[in-house]
């Protein structure tokens, strides 16, 4: 199994910033690609920023220029730095690892995966 920890959400001024990480853990061989998705109140849940184990990156047309995706691939750890923070970038922000692949009983699993969520509130 692969559990996926956040940190990092707060509550912070319009212009301010943030930094988001999140750690996977477990028996883990690689991970595909690793991302950041948010859902806000009312609204489906939809991507910010995703990395792929080669580094190559792609970000939301809102957050291009404000956001920074980056991964340490041996910590198996995702960062989602984010600057000039608006008051619609409030949301619960989600990591997702995607291939995530595992060995237990000496039987690889690989799978999609999804953190618990941490809040982020802009004000204005």
């Amino acid at each position: 199994q692969v559990q996926l920890v956040e940190s990092g959400g707060g509550l912070v001024q319009a212009g301010g910033s943030l930094r988001l990480s999140c750690v996977a853990s477990g028996s883990i061989f690689s991970i595909n690609a690793m991302g950041w998705y948010r859902q806000a109140p009312g609204k489906h849940r939809e991507l910010v920023a995703t990395i792929t184990s080669g580094g190559s990156t792609n970000y939301a047309d809102s957050v291009k220029g404000r956001f920074t995706i980056s991964r340490d691939n041996p910590k198996n750890t995702v960062l989602l730095q984010m600057n000039n923070l608006k008051p619609e970038d409030t949301a619960v922000y989600y990591c997702n690892a995607d291939g995530a692949t595992y060995y237990r009983g000496g039987v690889s699993y690989t799978g999609d995966y999804w953190g618990q969520g941490t809040q982020v509130t802009v004000s204005s």
